[in-house]
């Protein structure tokens, strides 16, 4: 039989920062690529301004925290990018992107809707849309698409590793 995850979700903090960086190396495929420390994510100025001073004015976000062990499993949260800072699914400089990563033991448990739910509703008093980049093979396409993300059409762009990304975005009108 399956084990159930316990788990409880709470807002990220500024401590949380240590706990982003595997999340974000998870989130960016860095394993899946190679590379084999998070210190490559750290080193990666475009991936690393997810993360970099966490808890700065409007980054928002959530940690699933797994209540046998205490230890934080997952997070998803949201960075507005101005100026020369654009991220990866930028859209404009009003609408915040969206970074999300579960432990690879904790996937398919439903921790990833968990978090977005909150953290989508949150987003609603502040923003009119949360936008994302996907790689196309990412199975967590599925949980964007069931969330309300829309593939901006047109959007598609050859990433990092020769494969294809998508930007997608979720409008709260």
């Amino acid at each position: 039989m399956d084990k159930i995850l316990d788990y409880s979700i709470r807002l990220l903090t500024q401590e949380d920062e240590p706990f982003l960086w595997p999340m974000l190396y998870v989130a960016a495929h860095m394993a899946e690529e190679g590379e084999s420390t998070v210190q490559a994510v750290v080193n990666h100025p475009l991936i690393a301004r997810y993360v970099k001073d966490w808890g700065r004015a409007n980054d928002l976000g959530f940690v699933a925290i797994e209540l046998n062990s205490s230890q934080p499993v997952g997070a998803a949260w949201l960075r507005l990018f101005t100026g020369d800072e654009k991220g990866f699914g930028w859209i404009d400089d009003t609408i915040p992107e969206l970074a999300i990563a579960v432990l690879p033991e904790y996937t398919n448990q439903g921790v990833g809707t968990q978090l977005l739910a909150p953290l989508l509703s949150a987003a609603k008093a502040s923003y009119p849309a949360v936008s994302l980049s996907v790689r196309s093979s990412n199975l967590a396409l599925n949980l964007y698409e069931r969330s309300g993300f829309k593939v901006i059409e047109g959007s598609e762009t050859i990433n990092r590793t020769a494969g294809t990304s998508l930007t997608m975005k979720i409008d709260f009108d």
